[in-house]
C-alpha cells in the first residue's frame, strides 16, 4: 500500500534551516511553529505572532518544489498615519528550489513566468527563515492602510487626525500662485 501522507522533514533544532539531505524519498512534509524572535526586525514589518509553516516538500532530480501555507500575523507601520497595526497574514506558496550553482548562464536571457517562483539553495540547506521572510514582503500592500478611514498626519504640525484635530488651516492652496499672492499682497500693503 502507498502511503499518502509524506514523512515529515527533519529541521535543525535550533534554526529554520531545512537539511535536505533528508528528503531522499522524494516527499516530506513541514510542519513547524516558529517564535516570532526567530525573524529579525525586517524592513517595513515585524513579525508580532508565531509562525505557522506547513510545507510539502517534493524532491524531483537536484530541484525541491515546496507548496504550503505560510500563516502569522505582522505588525506593518500604516502609509497615511504611521501608526503600527496588526495585519494577519495566510500566504499560500508554490515555490522551486534549484542549486544556487545551476542557474549559471552567460549572456542575457528573458526572464520567464516559472523564473519567479525559483529561488536558489545552496549545500545541500535550505533556509525557511529566508523564505518566509521573502514570502512576508511580497505579501505587503504597496501602500499599508491601518483603515480606509485613516485620516493621516497633519502636513503641517504632524498630529495624528485619527487621534485628535489641530488649529492648522490646511485649506489647499496652487503652489503656482503664490507669487502673484505675494504681489496682490504687497499692492494692498502699500495702498
Amino acid at each position: 500500500m502507498i502511503d499518502l501522507v509524506p514523512s515529515l522533514c527533519a529541521l535543525r533544532s535550533d534554526s529554520t534551516l531545512l537539511d535536505l539531505e533528508v528528503v531522499r524519498g522524494g516527499d516530506c512534509r513541514v510542519d513547524r511553529s516558529f517564535p516570532p524572535a526567530a525573524f529579525g526586525a525586517a524592513d517595513g514589518f515585524l513579525v508580532a505572532d508565531s509562525v505557522h509553516l506547513i510545507l510539502d516538500v517534493q524532491k524531483d532530480g537536484n530541484s525541491y518544489r515546496l507548496t504550503g501555507r505560510i500563516q502569522s500575523v505582522l505588525k506593518v507601520p500604516c502609509c497615511r498615519c504611521l501608526e503600527g497595526y496588526l495585519r494577519p497574514v495566510n500566504i499560500e506558496c508554490d515555490l522551486l528550489y534549484v542549486p544556487f550553482n545551476q542557474n549559471k548562464g552567460t549572456g542575457e536571457s528573458e526572464v520567464e513566468r516559472e523564473d519567479l517562483s525559483t529561488s536558489f539553495y545552496m549545500d545541500q540547506v535550505l533556509d525557511l527563515g529566508q523564505l518566509v521572510d521573502e514570502q512576508f514582503h511580497l505579501s505587503l500592500p504597496m501602500k499599508p492602510l491601518c483603515g480606509e478611514d485613516c485620516r493621516g498626519l497633519c502636513q503641517k504640525c504632524g498630529v495624528n487626525l485619527n487621534q485628535g484635530s489641530c488649529a492648522c488651516d490646511r485649506t489647499w492652496r496652487d503652489p503656482r500662485w503664490s507669487a502673484l499672492e505675494g504681489l496682490l499682497k504687497r499692492e494692498k500693503d502699500d495702498y
